[in-house]
This record gives C-alpha cells, structure tokens and sequence, in this order.
C-alpha cells in the first residue's frame, strides 16, 4: 500500500456525513503487520514511528530552510486517547527550535474579552516552524456544544444558541483555516478515536497504579457520563470542517503505537508532500562562498 493510500484510510472526505460507530478504533495494521501480535506488533509499530520520525526530521529540515511554508497539527479526542503519547514518540525527534506545543485549556478573562479564535491566532506558527495544538479552538465547537451553559460566560451578545449559530462557528473556522493554508500553514487535524471500553480500562490503570494518578480527574468521569453527546458533536465538527486545505483524519487508538505511527505516517506524506526545495544560491553568493573555502584552505 503506497504512502497517499494509507493516508486516505483515515480520511475524512469534506462534505461527507461522519458516523463514527463505523469507523474502526482499533485497526490491524498494514497488511505486514496483521500477522503479528503483542510485542511483536509494538516492536513493529516503534520501529515504523523511528523511520516516519527520520522523515520528519528531514522535512523539518527543509521546511526551517525554504522559510515559505509552516506546519500546524491538531490533536482532538475523548481523554485517555492519547495525545500526550503521540506528541512525546511522534514529535520527540524534531529540533524544540523549530517545533512548539501548544495546550488550550480553560479560557482566560482576556481570552473571553476576544472572538474564540483569537486564542489560536495567537499560537500559529511562523513560517519554517511546527506547532502542535494540544486540544484546540474546536472545543469551542466540542466541550461548549455538549456544554451550552458555557456560553452563558462568554459574554456574546444575545441571539439564539440554535443549529444556525453552530453552522456559523464551523464556517468561521473553516474561513480562519483557509486563510492559514492560502498563506502557507498546511493544516493537519487528527481525532484519535478511542472505544468507550479501552477509555475505562485506560482510567482504571490510572487509579490502580499510584504513578499514573496525577494523569486521572473525577471530571474525566463526569465527562464520560457524555460520551453520546460527545461522539456526536465530534460527528457534526468532522464533517463541518473537514476541508481540501484542512483535512480531518479519524486515526484508530485503541492500539497507542498503531495511532501513533498512523499520526507520524501521515505528517511525514504531507510535509514531503508540499515539494519544498532548499533555496539555491545566487552566481554572486556562489562566488562568495568559493571564495571563503580557498581562504579556509590556505590556513
């Protein structure tokens, strides 16, 4: 399977209705890796991340030197899906000078007093560098659309909270992200698809075992108590947003190396996608630098 088809598995085509009850949360790998199991899959999976990672670190490379061109990743899910883990194995091979991440949590009182996407505006990348969106302004159109009473501290002006007032938010997003992409941020959004059962056994690991239990929150509870309503904002915001120049992918992590190594696989397409080319030099420049090697050479 080449690299374009492996991407569009996890697609989410624009325009297209999303259920996400028919889309896998586990998945069994490309078709080398459906014959192994256990250690042998992790050992697979880590070593196809460290040959996506070495891409990346290249593309990185040439993206930091074409100086055209910048990179904004988003990570949404249910908790205990993993996004924490898919920074740390996917992003850790990537120079820090040139890759940031960035978590939104609850807005502040300045961040109240603007448009819910000033936020984001404010944390983009500059041209040659990477960002990672921990969570992202689509919580306003998420945690705020399970939640309505939020709205109520956003301080809008009256109007009516209905499906017309949703269906302006997506198009104010997909109008903030085609702007980015027309100047040169190629956007990447990824769901991390997690099943109700591997959530729960996810959170009980981290109640038996004391080292994990600063990652638990009884609101990771209470908030579980909405998964419907949750599973069906994330259905109406896929297939809202999901756009030629920012696309949505439903990546499978039931399995944390799979959805990690189908997150690192896709980055790796994309960047080396945009043709990006080291600057070439000018005949005077060229002169310079031949210059500058005799002189080194005669010492």
């Amino acid at each position: 399977m080449n690299d374009r088809k492996l991407a569009e598995l996890f697609h989410v085509k624009p325009g297209r209705k999303v259920s996400l009850a028919k889309r896998p949360t586990a998945w069994a790998g490309t078709p080398e890796m459906r014959e192994l199991k256990g250690d042998e899959l992790k050992n697979r999976a880590q070593e196809y991340i460290r040959e996506k990672k070495r891409k990346l670190t290249e593309a990185q490379e040439m993206l930091w030197a074409s100086d055209t061109h910048s990179v904004l990743v988003i990570l949404q899910a249910m908790d205990a899906a993993g996004k924490d883990g898919v920074i740390k194995h996917v992003m850790s091979g990537l120079n820090p000078q040139g890759c940031h991440v960035h978590s939104f949590k609850q807005p502040s009182a300045e961040e109240l007093d603007h448009t819910f996407l000033w936020r984001a505006m404010k944390a983009v990348p500059e041209r040659g560098k990477i960002v990672i969106f921990n969570r992202s302004h689509y919580e306003d159109v998420l945690i705020v659309k399970v939640h309505p009473e939020i709205l109520e501290r956003s301080k809008l002006p009256d109007g009516k909270r209905d499906g017309k007032f949703w269906k302006h938010r997506y198009d104010d997003i997909n109008a903030f992200e085609h702007h980015l992409a027309r100047n040169g941020t190629l956007v990447l959004k990824f769901f991390l698809h997690v099943s109700k059962g591997e959530q729960k056994r996810r959170f009980l690991e981290r109640l038996d075992t004391p080292e994990k239990h600063w990652k638990f929150s009884l609101s990771d509870l209470s908030e579980r108590g909405f998964w419907k309503q949750y599973q069906r904002a994330y259905e109406d915001a896929l297939r809202a947003t999901s756009t030629p120049w920012a696309p949505w992918y439903v990546v499978p992590a039931d399995n944390k190396w799979i959805s990690r190594a189908i997150v690192a696989h896709v980055m790796a397409w994309s960047i080396r996608s945009l043709d990006l080319r080291f600057p070439s030099s000018s005949p005077e420049y060229r002169r310079l630098l031949a210059q500058a090697k005799r002189k080194l050479l005669a010492e």
